[in-house]
Order: structure tokens, then C-alpha cells, then sequence
């Protein structure tokens, strides 16, 4: 049942953010902008693995590129994450209501 009020979780953006190595892509991102070469240093996964993660990343929304010379940065985007810890928050506050229907 749909609920005007409630924002949508998107079950698809959801499978993104749960992968360990996204997820550890996008901490490090959350301190800095970083390029790849950074990343597969930190994460120690190869340079094809952790392209491929920032591939379905940047497709999420979650992060963008800058390119610098040779190289490409990714920064984190707190928008998109806001919109997503907004849509848990939502969830969170609805499952401490009291309502119930009737059967």
C-alpha cells in the first residue's frame, strides 16, 4: 500500500550500499575525494574490481568524477545519502506508531 508521505526505498539502490567493498569505497570517500589508484591501495582489490564498484556507484547517484590531468576523482555526493537515511528515518518513525488495522 502506498503512502503519500513516505518516501520510496529502492530496493535496487539498497543492494549497492550493501556490498562490503562499495561500502568501503564509500567511507573512504566520505573523508576525501580520492582517484582509483587510492582506492585499490586502501582496499587492496584490483584496479578492475574497484572501477567496476565505482561504476555502479556513479550509475546510484552516489558519486561523481572529476577529472584532474590523467587521472579521475570521485567525491561522494551527502545528497544522495541524505535521501536514503531520510527514507530510513521515515520508516524508523512510521514502525513507532501505534496504528494498526483492522483485521
Amino acid at each position: 500500500m502506498y503512502h503519500s508521505g513516505l518516501m520510496s526505498l529502492d530496493a535496487d539502490v539498497l543492494k549497492v550500499l550493501a556490498d562490503p567493498l562499495r561500502a568501503q569505497i564509500l567511507q573512504l570517500l566520505s573523508g576525501e575525494a580520492l582517484c582509483t589508484r587510492h582506492l585499490v591501495d586502501e582496499t587492496g582489490a584490483t584496479q578492475s574490481n574497484v572501477s567496476n564498484h565505482l561504476k555502479m556507484l556513479r550509475e546510484a547517484g552516489f558519486v561523481d568524477t572529476e577529472p584532474c590531468g590523467r587521472f579521475t576523482y570521485y567525491r561522494l555526493r551527502p545528497d544522495a545519502l541524505r535521501r536514503i537515511a531520510d527514507s530510513l528515518n521515515e520508516l524508523a518513525d512510521r514502525a513507532n506508531s501505534d496504528a494498526r488495522r483492522p483485521c
